[in-house]
């Protein structure tokens, strides 16, 4: 068995492959935000009680999780001691001097998670070129322990400049450090996390790490010792940024690395399945109980970038391009100071959650509005585990209907066309002010809310298609499933691209080789499963920021220069309009990804032999005219071929999916449900 886990803000979700052609098992509960390990193993044990499977059977067990982004949105974090160089203290404070919101003279960046007095400067300077300026102060490092040690520290990182490529000062001070310090306390030095120059977002992403190695590692001791307990012969697997996996060991030492896991691993299960299914285009619209992530590939290929925000801080890791707006199923529908309704980016959450869940919540969410206007099944959710009570979800929104001045119908549907708007908004960011146009794309929409919201975001974007995956509700679970272990590593060079520029390219690539050979035997990869992607960062000299690009080492340097050159002034016209060939073109780093293919289960297939009819009917309101009767349909009755013509409503487990009048819909051999935008 293959297992998949996704840890949300509102549910936790589990998909099993057996790995035999049968149908994945799933499985999706509240989560449990004080202790989420709690989730996973009650999870895990009923599904395998209700279905008589053996936890000695399990090959992998995949986890993406949030835990790490909560712990910093909430500063929940382990207390963070810094040892930087003299006059270099308040850099963290001081960041790049650019303001959150630039009309907004009351918004400012979070405070360090360094306090002041706990941000010590010790004489030491390494210049550029390598040459020492200041010696490192031995003696003031051992006085800094003491004065940290004292303070009752957590974690202390050395942060020192220049030490992406110089980083013995840093070893050092880290050596003297853990001689200085209580057992307990972790050191890490910025050059071991990522190696990178630009100082502020190399200290950032350090601290951010630093902060997170106390909690996350608990979590995993609780974690991994809870599924041992059930019996699970393998190691869990975490899910990274960057779409890939990474063993408990990483987790531990690079927590960051998991920051943004659940997205990622949401577009790794999009990109199996889309592919599989002959979609290689297409934008992804992930719909949970916080927030609507969205992300584009071409070509079956993620973007990814190197650098990222996350709870306000910068971070100088490897992740997939997913754009994350305050738009979900628990989102809060209120009225501003200006008298307009909005929604989000507070969200309800998991506890007291929307209204109709009758746990204790006070304002109308996005999911009582759809209750309320039959989109969403009126009594139960969850295969009938969860009572719904409609009733409530009516009442709450009858009241802001009040305060509009507006009939309840109209404010449910403008609750939705308000959260539609916001995704509409996130999916123009990433696709047309990039210079792609969305109806070259499907829209692959997935999450527990993002099939109700397909065609409204499909129709304002000029999409043709849409589609829903079988299990749109667990596919961050499937994702991390499927997922390959990875990790990067990367080096800065800073040279011209030219022959001397290549040679120390080659030089570079040799020390990342041997790194990315360390790794491989670490995590005990064969030979035959190894895989490394080379890219570099190239920019026109002067420029601030760099574009990656990728390359082949087996090439000769000539060759290997021409196209470089060719990639490089190409990807420059595509990505701001322009090139300039006769500006000189600068290598900013060299980076290697190195691969550990994992074995993947089959993907189940649907069955042929067959037609399913609507197995209830409900009055559904689509638009401002009036409830239309429509046929309500199993997703889990459904064979490949069959044709459904709109309006309808697919239910099932994890999500319900919504198509409009006018709409048709087909089941593929796969299992999805591929929605066609056009009118009839």
């Amino acid at each position: 068995m293959y297992i998949g886990v996704d840890v949300g803000g509102t549910f936790t979700d589990i998909a099993i492959n057996r790995d035999d052609g049968s149908n994945l098992l799933l499985h999706k509960l509240p989560s449990t935000p004080d202790a989420p390990e709690q989730a996973i193993v009650e999870g895990l044990r009923m599904i395998m009680e209700q279905e008589g499977l053996s936890a000695a059977n399990v090959r992998r067990l995949a986890h993406g999780t949030t835990v790490g982004t909560n712990a910093l949105i909430q500063r929940k974090c382990g207390t963070v001691g810094l040892i930087t160089s003299r006059g270099f203290r308040d850099l963290l404070e001081i960041g790049r001097q650019t303001r959150p919101a630039v009309y907004d003279m009351h918004s400012d960046h979070p405070a360090p998670l360094v306090e002041r007095h706990l941000r010590i400067d010790v004489p030491q300077r390494t210049l550029a070129d390598g040459s020492v300026h200041v010696p490192l102060d031995e003696d003031a490092v051992r006085e800094a322990a003491g004065r940290l040690a004292a303070a009752k520290v957590d974690c202390v990182v050395v942060c020192f400049l220049h030490s992406y490529a110089f980083p013995a000062d840093e070893q050092r001070a880290a050596q003297i450090l853990l001689a200085n310090l209580p057992n307990h306390v972790t050191v890490i030095s910025s050059s071991s996390v990522y190696p990178e120059f630009r100082e502020y977002e190399r200290f950032s992403t350090t601290v951010l790490n630093a902060a997170l190695i106390t909690i996350i590692g608990s979590y995993l001791d609780r974690l991994t010792a809870s599924v041992a307990g059930l019996g699970v012969p393998s190691e869990v697997k975490i899910s990274q940024s960057a779409g890939g996996l990474m063993s408990v060991r990483m987790a531990r030492e690079y927590p960051i690395r998991a920051s943004l896991s659940g997205p990622a691993a949401g577009v790794q299960g999009a990109l199996r399945r889309a592919t599989a299914a002959g979609f290689p285009d297409i934008i992804t619209l992930d719909v949970g109980g916080t927030s609507a992530d969205v992300a584009l590939l071409r070509d079956g290929t993620a973007v990814e970038v190197n650098e990222r925000d996350l709870a306000g801080f910068p971070i100088r890791i490897p992740a997939l391009d997913v754009n994350a707006v305050g738009a979900g199923g628990g989102s809060i529908a209120w009225i501003d100071r200006d008298g307009l309704l909005k929604v989000g980016p507070r969200s309800a959450g998991a506890v007291p959650g929307p209204l109709c869940y009758d746990l204790g919540g006070t304002e109308p969410t996005v999911t009582d509005a759809n209750v309320m206007l039959g989109r969403l099944n009126n009594e139960t959710l969850l295969d009938g585990r969860m009572p719904i009570e409609a009733g409530v979800a009516v009442d709450g929104i009858t009241r802001l209907a009040t305060a509009l001045e507006v009939t309840p119908d109209e404010t449910a549907l403008g609750i939705l066309r308000v959260a539609c708007a916001t995704m509409v908004k996130a999916i123009r960011s990433i696709s047309v002010e990039r210079g792609h146009t969305p109806s070259d794309f499907a829209l692959f929409v997935y999450g527990g809310a993002g099939a109700l919201f397909a065609s409204d975001v499909a129709r304002e974007l000029g999409m043709k298609r849409v589609v829903v995956p079988p299990d749109p509700g667990i596919l961050c679970a499937e994702g991390a499933m499927n997922a390959a272990l990875s990790t990067d590593f990367v080096t800065t060079i800073l040279a011209p691209l030219g022959t001397e520029g290549l040679r120390d390219l080659r030089s570079a690539a040799e020390e990342l080789q041997a790194r990315a050979a360390n790794w491989f035997t670490a995590e005990s990869v064969p030979v035959e499963q190894e895989r490394r992607v080379w890219t570099i960062g190239a920019r026109y000299f002067g420029q601030n920021y760099e574009l990656t690009l990728p390359f082949d080492l087996t090439l000769s340097s000539d060759r290997l220069m021409a196209e470089l050159k060719e990639a490089f002034h190409a990807k420059h016209e595509t990505t701001y309009g322009f090139a300039s060939k006769s500006e000189p073109i600068q290598i900013v780093n060299v980076a290697v990804k190195a691969i550990g293919e994992l074995e993947r289960p089959s993907l189940p297939v649907l069955s042929e032999d067959g037609k399913a009819a609507p197995v209830s009917r409900r009055p559904v309101l689509f638009d401002n005219d009036h409830r239309v009767d429509t046929p309500v349909y199993a997703r889990t009755d459904l064979f490949s071929g069959q044709l459904i013509a709109g309006p309808a409503i697919v239910e099932q487990m994890d999500t319900t999916v919504v198509i409009f009048p006018e709409e048709t819909a087909v089941v593929d051999l796969w299992g999805n449900l591929v929605i066609d935008i056009r009118r009839l």
